[in-house]
């Protein structure tokens, strides 16, 4: 039976040109979290690399890996070593010519939970993720694991209030986002305070509307060239069932966040906001829409 109170711990740090030097980084500080209390621990989105969907280069395939893979079985190994669940999102390799971003649910007894593929697939400037993702086509699913019963999506994921709904009601405590998002250098002056509170917003109503934990963990640092790269934003965070912060990270430097989740919290705000009891499900047809003309 699963603890009613359980810790969450968000690993926000930079990524060096090297997968093997951020692969190291990630399991220390998957370590530091553990000692500090954490039992469920999540990387931010692609944690291996710099966030390569900044520009479109075949070669760059080639930081893809089969799941179950050398990643899961290396984060296997340490789940069950330090007894914590371990989310982290990887390039996925399924065959050739398919690729997905994918985030993985390592138990705490080191078995693979289950894989969540990403299902909005962005296509902006610098975030040129349609030419290296295929859409994600496992649906919106939790997982139960050692702690708690958690559900992952992924960075555009964040902007959907349909995909944290369906997540929530396959029974998820927590969802959570790793994230890659960031300023344009010649956005950042004029637009960079409203993005960043329309990232925190979105992801604050899901939790109120839901009435679960949503932790979202993003990068921090400067990668690509002056001109144009990305200053990923960091200002990871957890929010509680009704959507108030509990937890926030720094935009500029690398941190562990963590926070307490407790599940009577859940239960206490879905009895006085009951939204899920009175959602008109027989009106809901619609939704699955493009538009309606």
């Amino acid at each position: 039976m699963p603890p009613a109170k359980f810790r969450i711990g968000l690993v926000q740090m930079a990524c060096s040109p090297d997968p093997n030097e951020n692969f190291a980084k990630a399991e220390w500080r998957i370590r530091e979290a553990a000692a500090r209390g954490a039992q469920i621990i999540c990387l931010q989105e692609l944690f291996r690399s710099q966030y390569f969907c900044r520009e479109e280069n075949a070669a760059l395939f080639d930081l893809a890996e089969s799941i179950p893979g050398p990643s899961t079985e290396s984060l296997g190994r340490l789940a069950a070593e330090l007894g914590v669940v371990v989310v982290a999102s990887l390039f996925e390799r399924r065959t050739a010519g398919v690729y997905h971003n994918t985030a993985v649910i390592i138990d705490a007894d080191g078995s693979l939970a289950g894989i969540y593929r990403k299902m909005h697939i962005p296509d902006d400037p610098l975030y040129f993720e349609k030419y290296y993702f295929t859409p994600g086509d496992l649906g919106f699913r939790s997982f139960p694991t050692r702690f708690g019963r958690i559900a992952t999506l992924v960075c555009w994921d964040q902007w959907y209030p349909e995909a944290a709904r369906l997540a929530a009601l396959t029974g998820a405590q927590v969802l959570f986002y790793p994230t890659a998002i960031g300023w344009h250098p010649a956005e950042k002056e004029e637009f960079g305070a409203g993005q960043h509170d329309a990232w925190r917003t979105i992801q604050r109503a899901h939790a109120i509307a839901n009435g679960v934990y949503v932790a979202a963990v993003n990068r921090v640092g400067y990668e690509g060239p002056p001109a144009h790269g990305l200053e990923f934003w960091g200002g990871s965070f957890v929010a509680d069932p009704f959507g108030q912060v509990v937890a926030q990270a720094l935009h500029d430097r690398e941190e562990i966040l963590l926070a307490e989740c407790d599940t009577r919290r859940i239960e206490d705000v879905r009895r006085n906001w009951p939204f899920l009891r009175d959602r008109r499900i027989d009106a809901y047809g619609d939704i699955t829409r493009r538009v309606i003309d």
